[in-house]
């Protein structure tokens, strides 16, 4: 077993937050050493929770629309890496959505995984709060002028919009995101993913 199966492992295993969880622990992520693609994203939602598999309901549905993988070369991990900045679903918000991922777990846990994934050549920052955790200071005052400066961060980083049903009045809001971010997305991870 190598170094970077006890970290996941460990993670696996984590009851940092059991006590604010109201589904319990169920930490769902996916690494490997191999891995080129990095996708971050924020928390998982019930249907994630139920299954272990990320990505594993609608938005995920549309995710891998958007970047024009099929579920096969989406869930192989040799090649793409799903590390939410909270490993565990977070529980429902006031609002009918999901509350923000748990505070503890980003900081836990993505250090050590990231030093053992050392060919990622890509990030994807899959809603505000990853994006907040990883750009830090160097977002823009929006998520929509985050994701329209996507060129800023490259090569290694790329802002995305949560893919969730909310987000539909969004694209058709700002056309230029299916216009020219994402043909340009689904070139560069053709590229990283044909090495």
């Amino acid at each position: 077993m190598s170094h970077l199966d006890d970290i996941l492992a460990a993670a696996r295993a984590c009851t940092l937050c059991a006590a604010h969880l109201p589904l319990g622990p169920r930490p769902v992520l996916r690494a490997s050493a191999t891995a080129r693609l990095l996708i971050i994203g924020q928390a998982p939602g019930t249907k994630v929770h139920e299954t272990g598999i990320p990505w594993n309901d609608r938005s995920g549905q549309r995710l891998r629309l958007w970047l024009g993988m099929d579920e096969a070369t989406f869930y192989d991990d040799r090649s793409v890496a799903i590390l939410p900045t909270g490993l565990c679903y977070p529980g429902r918000a006031a609002n009918g959505g999901d509350l923000p991922p748990r505070q503890e777990c980003a900081p836990l846990w993505h250090p050590p995984l990231l030093a053992l994934m050392p060919r990622i050549q890509l990030t994807l920052l899959v809603g505000s709060y990853a994006q907040a955790f990883v750009l830090k200071d160097k977002r823009r005052p929006t998520m929509t002028e985050t994701v329209h400066a996507h060129a800023d961060y490259s090569p290694l980083l790329w802002p995305l919009p949560h893919p969730s049903w909310r987000t539909t009045a969004w694209e058709k809001a700002h056309p230029w995101f299916g216009d020219s971010v994402l043909p340009a997305l689904r070139q560069r991870i053709r590229e990283i993913l044909a090495v």
